[in-house]
C-alpha cells in the first residue's frame, strides 16, 4: 500500500510547478516586451545624436537654415547663411550695389557677407529676412523708390551748392577792388608828370 505521506508530497510538488511554469511563462514574456522596447529606446536614441552631431557641425560651419522670424527680444534669432544671401540677390538679379542700397550698407560688405568673412548684425538680419519675403517687382519698387529719394537729396544739395556758387560771384563782383589795386594806380598817377 502506497504511502499517504509521500504521495501527498509529489501531489504538492506536481502542483507547485505547475503554478511556477505559469509565472515563469508570465516573467519571461513581460521580459522580452521589456527588451523589444529597449532596443526601439535605443534606436531612437542613437538618431537622436546623430542628428545632434549633424546639427552642430552645420552651426560650426556657419551653414544655418532659412530665417523665419524677426529677431524679437525673446523670440528666435535670424539664422544667416552666406550662400543663401548670394542666391537671394542674384534670383532677383540684383547686383551687389543695388543690394547694398537695399540694405544701407556698402558693396564690400555685401561681398564680405557672400563670402562668408564677415556676418551682418541682427538689425540687418532682420532686414535681409524682411527681403526674402518680399518678390523680385517689390524689391524693384524699394529700390527705386530709394534712388528716387536719394537722387531727390542729391538735386537739392547740388541746388543748395550752385545757388551758394552763384551768390558767391555775385558778391565778387559787386566788391570794391582791393587796396594793393587802388595804390598802385595812384602811384602811377602821382609818378605821371
Amino acid at each position: 500500500m502506497p504511502d499517504i505521506g509521500s504521495m501527498l508530497r509529489q501531489e504538492i510538488a506536481r502542483l507547485s510547478r505547475r503554478e511556477l511554469r505559469s509565472e515563469v511563462r508570465a516573467a519571461r514574456k513581460a521580459s522580452t516586451q521589456y527588451r523589444h522596447h529597449i532596443a526601439a529606446l535605443r534606436k531612437q536614441l542613437s538618431a537622436l545624436e546623430r542628428q545632434v552631431t549633424t546639427l552642430h557641425r552645420r552651426v560650426a560651419d556657419g551653414h544655418g537654415g532659412p530665417a523665419h522670424a524677426s529677431p524679437v527680444e525673446g523670440g528666435p534669432k535670424v539664422r544667416f547663411s552666406a550662400g543663401r544671401l548670394r542666391a537671394q540677390r542674384t534670383k532677383h538679379g540684383f547686383t551687389a550695389g543695388e543690394y547694398a542700397k537695399l540694405l544701407d550698407v556698402s558693396e564690400q560688405t555685401i561681398y564680405n557677407w557672400e563670402r562668408g568673412t564677415h556676418r551682418p548684425g541682427q538689425d540687418r538680419l532682420a532686414i535681409i529676412a524682411e527681403l526674402r519675403g518680399l518678390g523680385k517687382r517689390a524689391l524693384q519698387a524699394r529700390l527705386e523708390a530709394m534712388n528716387g529719394k536719394a537722387s531727390s537729396t542729391k538735386a537739392a544739395s547740388k541746388k543748395k551748392r550752385s545757388a551758394g556758387t552763384s551768390a558767391s560771384k555775385k558778391r565778387a563782383t559787386t566788391k570794391p577792388p582791393k587796396k594793393s589795386v587802388a595804390r598802385k594806380s595812384a602811384r602811377r598817377s602821382s609818378a605821371q608828370p
